[in-house]
């Protein structure tokens, strides 16, 4: 048996609109171009997982929406397990409005819709699947209580977690120590430490910080400048791969989807993050979430010519 990746998050219908210049406040742009697509930071992460390599599971709730059917049925084709998507009657799936301007920065509102219909309850009835698992991801398109459910559940079982603190929300840190793998940008850090994170020895600091708290092992992602990495017993800088951005929408969670693929193959953390960074480096030159989403001879063919 192939060991499990189990993701337990959103799931959403992405609207993107790509502009020239993202606007001002209370000013108008013309001339976009428009995409619908399939995004949502869960299933991205399990997008990427599986077009990676890994036999990924996705626990979610979509709604009995027209877009439903078509968001399940993309999480099948990018070849995740969709046992665990539950339909909610009556209800909406989750919905993203994305602007993407100059360089791929971008501007995104969220509905959560029916992703927040995933319970404790719902959780706690995973107990079967987990077992099997060699790895759970989790983000935080998801209602707090659900997420503290994942973790405290996950902890029993002595699975090991890798948790995506984004968007950054308040969250209670004495969940770190549940947390194996804590994966944080500048500002989802600096959400968690209380300073700012915009230098190196401000990401240095928060690593210390955070692992001082209890995460396992700390991963910064600092987009253009790669990764941090610190543990109990490594502090290294993964550099990142130099590519043109279009759209930097997805990067952190193809980025973690990889390297959780990466971690359950038994990679050393470094050589995983830079599977990652690979992956990453990837997407952001394509327009849209999960269409942007590599496979893995994709990643490895990208590794080889980066040698």
């Amino acid at each position: 048996m192939n060991p499990k990746i189990v993701v337990v998050g959103s799931s959403n219908v992405d609207f993107i609109m790509k502009v020239t210049r993202l606007p001002e406040k209370g000013e108008s742009t013309t001339d976009a171009t428009f995409v619908q697509t399939f995004g949502g930071k869960g299933a991205n992460q399990a997008v990427a997982a599986a077009r990676a390599g890994g036999d990924t599971w996705f626990v979610n709730c979509i709604g009995t929406d027209p877009f439903a059917p078509a968001l399940k049925q993309a999480l099948i084709e990018a070849g995740v397990h969709v046992d665990y998507v539950f339909t909610r009657e009556g209800e909406t799936s989750g919905a993203a409005l994305v602007m993407i301007g100059e360089g791929g920065m971008n501007y995104i509102t969220v509905a959560p819709g029916a992703n927040y219909s995933l319970t404790p309850e719902m959780v706690r009835s995973l107990e079967p699947l987990l077992r099997q698992a060699a790895i759970l991801v989790l983000q935080y398109e998801i209602r707090p209580e659900t997420l503290y459910a994942c973790m405290d559940l996950a902890h029993t079982l002595g699975l090991p977690t890798l948790f995506n603190l984004a968007p950054a929300r308040p969250f209670d840190s004495a969940y770190l120590p549940k947390v194996t793998y804590l994966v944080v940008n500048e500002t989802e850090a600096q959400s968690l430490c209380g300073f700012a994170v915009d230098t190196p020895q401000a990401v240095e600091q928060a690593a210390e910080a955070l692992l001082t708290r209890g995460a396992g092992t700390v991963i910064l992602t600092l987009g253009a400048q790669g990764a941090y990495l610190a543990s109990a017993n490594l502090r290294q800088h993964i550099p990142a791969f130099q590519v043109e951005a279009v759209d930097t929408t997805a990067a952190g969670d193809v980025f973690c989807g990889a390297l959780a693929v990466a971690l359950v193959e038994g990679k050393p953390l470094p050589e995983a993050a830079r599977f990652a960074c690979a992956a990453s480096a990837i997407s952001v030159t394509r327009l849209g979430a999960q269409p942007s989403v590599p496979g893995r001879a994709e990643i490895e063919q990208f590794l080889e010519k980066a040698l």
